[in-house]
């Protein structure tokens, strides 16, 4: 398993949408599997998860992504799993870090206002 949080300045929305285009776009496999949303009391909130094929871990890996945005500031925490192998003893997770670096990416594409 693979985290990753940041926070930064963004609008709610705008970072939904660029990191389900970069995510998607980051693999021919990938594919978002669910997605929630709710506003409480200002405070919105959104779970993305999303699933791809790992070749090298030749399984399928997980990036769940909760997405927290007080009006301005937008708090990002992305966890990968799924893509270790071994029963007892986690190894090869190879495929998990690379898929949590698509996230990274996504973001700062985003932060830098490239095109997505």
């Amino acid at each position: 398993m693979a985290k990753y949080t940041t926070h930064f300045q963004g609008n709610f929305k705008e970072v939904i949408e660029c990191l389900k285009q970069e995510i998607m776009a980051g693999s021919f496999t990938a594919s978002l599997e669910e997605e929630s949303y709710i506003n409480l009391n200002g405070v919105d909130c959104a779970v993305l998860v999303f699933e791809r094929y790992s070749y090298t871990g030749s399984n399928r890996v997980s990036l769940n992504i909760t997405i927290l945005a007080d009006q301005k500031e937008v708090y990002i925490i992305g966890i990968s799993a799924g893509g270790s192998q071994g029963m007892i003893f986690k190894f090869n997770t190879f495929g998990e870090e690379a898929f949590l670096e698509k996230l990274q990416e996504a973001i700062e594409k985003y932060i830098n206002k490239t095109s997505y």
